[in-house]
């Protein structure tokens, strides 16, 4: 399903598409099931996604400048969250793209107070100092991740999940209302519902610039290529050949996402990390909760069936 199949073809204002039915019936089972139909689909494209490569990350925050200011989002505020030099924090409803830092400080050792005036040999000679350990800083600019099979768009409960003809995870804010089902089924937390309408929002891939044939506003801007646009077949072998040139200089490089694995899809949106994906905040095996809630509809619709027929027989027994 695409976005677009929402749109009926054109036709006369005030008009139906449709032939009229004839019967009053017929009428009203057509004005039923209007909602339900749609105009002509669009032609299917390749599945399009992101690669991001945190290597090259240096955590500038282009790629969430870009977003607002194409989506029109309104900003985070200029004070730090406390534990971190990062003002957004994560994904919300109001932030589609955030970049994630990875602060991993070393405790520093108790030093001496330093002196007035520096001896002339730390001046003239700074190399042959003790290197400081500062930690490590890991950046990655984290989205909405565009599953091949989004467990949102199979909890959302009217249709407000769709994808369009670029097999990209889209809401339509028009129809969401606001059950937050697909918050609950997001295995990687990426969705959440504004505060501003109530309705969920998330990462659209920038779907209109796609249908104009241009790039995604933060892949546009990112300065040094860690966000990477295109067709996912492409996609893959060019973050394929990245890993090896990487594990080449001794680099434990991996891709996030890049393959289904045994309990969760491929995801159109994959990332080259270096670490355990627990340090990125993201989950090493992500499961489809929707696979686990099938057994619960089951025993819901059992317990309301023997209530309705208990409820029968107690009418018929009682006369």
């Amino acid at each position: 399903m695409a976005v677009r199949e929402l749109e009926l073809p054109a036709h006369p204002a005030g008009v139906d598409a449709t032939p009229a039915p004839r019967g009053l019936f017929a009428k009203l089972l057509h004005r039923l099931t209007y909602p339900f139909r749609r105009g002509v689909r669009p032609a299917q494209q390749p599945p399009t996604g992101f690669y991001t490569d945190t290597t090259v990350c240096i955590g500038c925050k282009a790629c969430e400048v870009a977003c607002k200011q194409w989506n029109q989002l309104p900003a985070d505020g200029f004070t730090f969250t406390g534990n971190s030099y990062d003002n957004t924090g994560a994904l919300t409803g109001d932030t589609w793209r955030h970049v994630k830092f990875i602060e991993q400080f070393t405790t520093p050792e108790p030093v001496a107070p330093a002196p007035q005036r520096f001896p002339l040999e730390v001046v003239t000679a700074p190399v042959s100092q003790p290197p400081v350990d500062f930690g490590r800083w890991l950046m990655m600019s984290d989205v909405c991740k565009h599953c091949a099979a989004a467990p949102c768009q199979q909890a959302c409960p009217t249709g407000s999940i769709v994808y369009t003809e670029f097999a990209n995870v889209y809401i339509q804010p028009d129809i969401c209302n606001g059950c937050a089902y697909c918050v609950a089924a997001c295995p990687f937390g990426v969705i959440t519902r504004s505060h501003f309408d109530g309705h969920s929002h998330k990462c659209t891939l920038c779907y209109d610039r796609q249908c104009d044939g241009l790039v995604p506003a933060c892949a546009k801007a990112c300065p040094t290529a860690s966000i990477q646009f295109g067709p996912v077949s492409e996609l893959r072998e060019r973050a394929q050949n990245r890993v090896e040139q990487l594990k080449a200089k001794g680099v434990p490089a991996y891709l996030y996402g890049a393959e289904a694995t045994e309990t969760y899809t491929e995801l159109h949106s994959f990332y080259l990390l270096t670490d355990r994906p627990e340090v990125y905040g993201l989950p090493a095996d992500p499961v489809n909760p929707w696979l686990h809630m099938r057994g619960d509809y089951l025993r819901s619709a059992l317990a309301g069936l023997v209530g309705l027929v208990a409820l029968l027989l107690a009418f018929l027994l009682g006369g």
